[in-house]
């Protein structure tokens, strides 16, 4: 935890010097992907400094205290329990801030919500996570953004990739990633009975463009015709991007804009999130032993809650929290299942991190 704050700190001072070369300042694309960073990083830094500062007046006091001047000694002992109280509340502060690791605090990630077991109604599940996680992102003032999606006849989705910005998005929506599950009568079901269908939801932080170099030479584009549900055209213009990137195989497509230049740009978008993604996966991996959250690995194969309609019951599998309140729930008002997920979490980091001293 230290070391993560020390990194934030260095990472923030070092940005903070960026913003007064001139060099930074010539170049309006690379000052707004500093600017944009070093208001990601201000609030933890900032507190950092601050719980420095106090560490360094506790040592001062406590030595003070054990001087040999009475009066400096009763002045030092009137400082220390304030000085300590208010370090205690910083460090419970740096808990909530760091809460899913040195991404969480980005103000932009991509959400992907894929089809999976269930045929039509899994696609039409995958809507409804989407309108879900929309409602919820716009009661919170944040920006939606649909980079790229494949709907079905039904007005389901076999995929869809999102744009998200807002203040502590990823924060937010970074334990929502893994397996989605439903339970309900289809609507194209004549006998009443309940299906069990699934969708995938992977939460992916969006890096800045100076985080990911990524060269022309890198990846091929391939432009075709852009198509609706079931193939049914839709323009005669070679308006669609398919990007794949040789070293990884990662494979890209967005066909939604009419413009051939903007589904370039939201491929790339979500190219380079990827690319990000796959390079942070890595590095968890190599961490994976030294620290195992029941709620924090992310991984899309892992079944996390279950959305029964007929029980008008939501349960997330992690921490074992059942609520019969569905309905609620499915229109976007998410706050009871993140807030018990991020207390989950928090209690977590203090059996680990345990006291500030």
């Amino acid at each position: 935890m230290r070391k993560l704050l020390e990194e934030r700190l260095s990472r923030f001072e070092n940005l903070e010097r960026q913003l007064l070369d001139p060099e930074v300042l010539a170049v309006p694309a690379r000052l707004s992907a500093v600017a944009r960073e070093h208001g990601a990083l201000a609030k933890v830094a900032t507190k950092y400094r601050r719980f420095k500062q106090l560490n360094a007046q506790i040592t001062e006091a406590a030595q003070m205290a054990r001087g040999s001047d009475p009066d400096m000694r009763e002045l030092a002992e009137g400082e220390l329990p304030k000085l300590k109280e208010d370090r205690e509340k910083l460090w419970a502060e740096f808990l909530d801030l760091t809460i899913g690791g040195e991404d969480a605090g980005r103000n932009r990630c991509v959400l992907e919500i894929r089809a999976g077991t269930g045929g039509d109604e899994a696609a039409l599940f995958a809507r409804d996570l989407y309108e879900m996680y929309r409602h919820y992102a716009e009661d919170r003032g944040w920006k939606v953004e649909i980079l790229s999606m494949n709907p079905t006849e039904l007005g389901g989705f076999k995929e869809i990739y999102l744009g998200i910005e807002g203040e502590g998005c990823y924060a937010q929506l970074q334990f929502e990633s893994g397996v989605h599950r439903v339970q309900r009568v289809p609507e194209t079901e004549a006998k009443g009975r309940i299906h069990t269908s699934a969708a995938t939801v992977a939460v992916l932080p969006e890096p800045e463009d100076v985080e990911i170099e990524l060269r022309p030479d890198d990846y091929r584009v391939d432009r075709f015709s852009a198509s609706g549900p079931g193939g049914q055209h839709v323009n005669k213009t070679a308006s669609a991007i398919r990007l794949t990137h040789f070293a990884s195989g990662i494979v890209v497509s967005c066909q939604d804009e009419k413009s051939q230049h903007k589904n370039l740009a939201r491929a790339l978008r979500v190219l380079k999130t990827r690319l990000y993604e796959s390079k942070r996966k890595q590095e968890q991996d190599k961490r994976a032993s030294q620290r195992k959250s029941k709620i924090g690995s992310g991984d899309r194969s892992e079944k996390i809650r279950t959305y029964n309609f007929p029980e008008n019951r939501v349960t997330d599998h992690r921490i074992n929290l059942t609520l019969y309140q569905l309905g609620n729930i499915i229109a976007g008002r998410l706050d009871p299942v993140l807030d018990a997920i991020k207390e989950f979490q928090r209690q977590e980091l203090r059996e680990e991190f345990g006291t500030v001293d």
